[in-house]
C-alpha cells in the first residue's frame, strides 16, 4: 500500500473518530454563533451552552445534537484524504532523505499546506452542516430567508445551487475558511510535533504510547480553535445569512458589524463549547490516525 493509500485510509479513520466525539459540541457552537442579536429588553433564544443543550434535547431529542452530520460524515473520507494526503506528500519533499523526522518548523508549513487544500472542501461542506444545525436558533428571525426550512444535506445543497447562485453559493465563506484552516493547521500541525518530540526526548517519536498521542492530539486541537476562533464565527454568520437581504456584504462587514454590535465578546460566541470539542474530538483523531497508519506499516 502506498504513502497516500496509506494517509487516505488513516485520515478516514482519524476523521470519523473525530466527527462522533465532537460533532454534538459543534452543533451547539453553530446555534450559540448564529442565534439573532436580541432586541433592546429582549433575553438571547439561548442564554448560554447548557442552556442550548437543554432546549435542542427538549425540542429535537438526542438527535438534535447530531443535526448537520450527513454531510461532514459524508465526505469525512474526502477531506481527510486531502487533509493528511497534502500534508504527507509535504513532508516528502521537504524531508533531507527518506525516514528523517521532521521538525516543528516543517510540519508548520505541512499544516499550513494542508489547510489551503482542505479549505475548498469544507467550505461547502460546512455552510450545508451550518444551514442545518442553525435552523431552530434562527427560527425567531423575521426575515424571510431564514424561514427556510431544510428536510437534510441534499436539500440544502439543491436549495442553494437553485435559488442562490448555483454552484458560487456552495462556497460562500470560502475567505474566512481559508483564514481559518490554513493558520489553524498551520499552528496544530506545528503544536502536535512540538509535543510529541518533548514527549519522546527528541525527534523519533515513533515509540510514544496512546496516553502521550492522546494528549498531544488534544492539546493540538485546543491550538486549532483558540488560534484562529474569531475567523469561525464570521465564516458561520456569513453561511447562514439571508440570501436575498443579507445582514452582511462580505467578511470584513460581518467582522465590522460583530464588533459594533456585540464587541470582541461577538468574536467568541460558542466557544467555551469549540473548546470542550477540541480536545477530545482531535485526541481522538490523532490516536486513531497513529493507530490506523502504524498498523498499515
Amino acid at each position: 500500500m502506498g504513502d497516500v493509500a496509506k494517509d487516505l485510509t488513516a485520515g478516514t479513520v482519524g476523521g470519523a473518530a473525530q466527527l462522533i466525539c465532537g460533532h454534538p459540541f459543534d452543533t451547539i457552537k453553530v446555534k450559540l454563533q448564529s442565534q439573532p442579536v436580541p432586541l433592546p429588553g429582549q433575553l438571547p433564544k439561548f442564554s448560554g451552552a447548557m442552556d442550548a443543550v437543554k432546549q435542542t434535547l427538549a425540542a429535537e431529542g438526542p438527535r438534535g445534537l447530531y443535526k448537520g452530520m450527513g454531510a461532514p460524515l459524508a465526505t469525512v473520507a474526502a477531506f481527510n484524504a486531502v487533509l493528511f494526503s497534502v500534508r504527507g506528500q509535504m513532508e516528502t519533499l521537504l524531508r533531507s532523505q527518506p525516514g528523517v523526522p521532521l521538525t516543528v518548523n516543517q510540519q508548520v508549513i505541512c499544516g499550513a499546506g494542508a489547510g489551503l487544500a482542505v479549505s475548498f472542501l469544507a467550505c461547502p461542506t460546512e455552510l450545508i452542516k451550518c444551514r442545518l444545525q442553525a435552523q431552530s436558533a434562527l427560527g425567531q428571525s423575521g426575515s424571510a430567508g431564514l424561514t427556510v426550512k431544510y428536510g437534510g444535506p441534499m436539500d440544502v445543497a439543491r436549495h442553494v445551487l437553485k435559488s442562490e447562485g448555483g454552484a458560487r453559493g456552495l462556497f460562500k465563506g470560502l475567505a474566512p475558511t481559508l483564514a481559518r484552516e490554513v493558520p489553524g493547521n498551520a499552528a496544530m500541525f506545528g503544536v502536535y510535533e512540538l509535543l510529541k518530540q518533548k514527549f519522546a526526548g527528541g525527534p523519533d517519536t515513533s515509540n510514544l504510547g496512546r496516553g502521550s498521542l492522546i494528549v498531544a492530539g488534544g492539546l493540538a486541537g485546543g491550538t486549532f480553535w483558540f488560534s484562529v476562533y474569531p475567523t469561525d464565527v464570521v465564516k458561520s454568520v456569513l453561511q447562514v445569512d439571508d440570501y436575498k437581504n443579507p445582514k452582511y456584504s462580505g467578511s470584513m462587514d460581518a467582522f465590522r458589524k460583530i464588533l459594533a454590535s456585540e464587541g470582541v465578546k461577538g468574536l467568541y460566541k460558542g466557544f467555551g463549547p469549540a473548546m470542550a470539542r477540541s480536545v477530545p474530538a482531535n485526541a481522538a483523531c490523532f490516536l486513531a490516525y497513529e493507530i490506523t497508519r502504524s498498523s498499515l506499516g
